[in-house]
């Protein structure tokens, strides 16, 4: 059984080595994932689009969150599982923050949480931090804005972007997260922030200067042919390997083939 990876593990890793980040939502992926060399698990919101075929990840629920993040967390891997705080959980008040918060810990057995934004949820952050609940930052793309950043397009372009993107670094490093996911942002600015940190960043669409990086599980697996963003590599082609498995299921069972002899109950 592997030694179960802790906050304090991921936090000493800055500049030891690079952080490997996978998302996973259900316990039968939790399962290949803890065969595999997985620092981290991300129970995303991005179950609302993966899992629940939304368009984006704003009409996923705490209660639909709680639930992929047990699926995940019954499984017992070994890499830190961190549960994705959904849209307006955290947003509205301190309070809803704390509360939300604490329900992936006490029902769904996560070890820490994750949330978008700066500056502007400073309050929140301390204030779940200060709950002895361990908090993963996410700045640049946080698709919880999409709608206000007018799609999904890459941030901090620009100088005083750049800057601001840093200062909201520093901001969520002195309120007490242990790491911040880095989204869509020039490869530079996230070296530039990476190396400004006493804490591990996580890339995803960041370049490679970042402290680790995490993708969504079923992107790295190539199970979409529909969407494929430019910061993601495919390292499988499952979509067709699937595929062609349910294809020869399907011609057995009208041929007759399939089940033989060999899949039936003697009497």
């Amino acid at each position: 059984m592997k030694q179960k990876i802790s906050v304090a593990d991921i936090r000493e890793k800055k500049g030891k080595g690079r952080i490997v980040v996978v998302t996973s939502y259900d316990s039968t992926m939790t399962r290949i994932i803890d065969a595999a060399d997985i620092d981290v698990i991300l129970v995303g919101d991005s179950a609302g689009n993966v899992m629940a075929g939304r368009d984006n990840t704003l009409g996923i629920t705490m209660d639909e969150m709680i639930y992929h993040t047990q699926c995940v967390t019954r499984t017992k891997p070994g890499a830190l599982v961190i549960g994705d705080m959904p849209f307006l959980s955290y947003q509205t008040s301190v309070e809803d923050a704390v509360r939300n918060a604490g329900r992936f810990l006490k029902e769904a057995d996560a070890q820490a949480v994750k949330l978008e934004g700066g500056i502007r949820v400073i309050e929140q952050v301390k204030a779940i931090v200060r709950a002895d609940i361990p908090v993963m930052g996410h700045l640049g793309l946080t698709p919880q804005s999409v709608h206000a950043f007018g799609g999904f397009k890459v941030q901090a372009r620009g100088e005083q972007a750049a800057r601001l993107l840093k200062e909201n670094a520093l901001a969520l490093q002195d309120a007490g997260v242990f790491s911040i996911v880095l989204e869509c942002v020039p490869a530079t600015v996230a070296k530039d922030v990476t190396d400004s940190l006493d804490i591990p960043t996580i890339g995803i669409g960041a370049g490679p200067h970042c402290d680790g990086q995490v993708l969504v599980l079923q992107d790295l697996l190539g199970m979409s042919k529909t969407f494929k963003p430019k910061f993601v590599k495919q390292y499988a082609n499952l979509f067709d390997v699937i595929k062609e498995a349910l294809d020869a299921y399907a011609t057995e069972v009208r041929e007759g083939a399939y089940p033989a002899q060999e899949h039936c109950f003697k009497d």
